[in-house]
């Protein structure tokens, strides 16, 4: 998850710069990081919340953000996984 959170922040960090062909890339990389992980061995649970999460996260990108979801949400989200990979 924490690598997913860092294509994540790549993505918002080069839209924020206008580059959005470098942010597509970053977005693509967390996608498929995204898929491999629903392909392991996860629990029910675990399994609900990623591609929950994959779904939230097309819709911010590529869709119409019918959930509003904004950037500093999603650093927020990540921030949990990056900071617990490092214990």
């Amino acid at each position: 998850m924490a690598n997913i959170g860092s294509e994540i922040e790549r993505t918002i960090k080069w839209k924020q710069k206008g580059n959005t062909a470098y942010s597509s890339h970053a977005f693509k990389r967390a996608l498929e990081l995204i898929d491999l992980t629903l392909t392991g061995h996860l629990s029910f649970p675990e399994y609900k919340e990623i591609s929950r999460m994959r779904e939230l996260l097309v819709d911010w990108q590529l869709g119409e953000n019918i959930y509003k979801s904004t950037d500093i949400l999603w650093q927020k989200y990540f921030a949990a996984f990056t900071f617990a990979s490092r214990l």
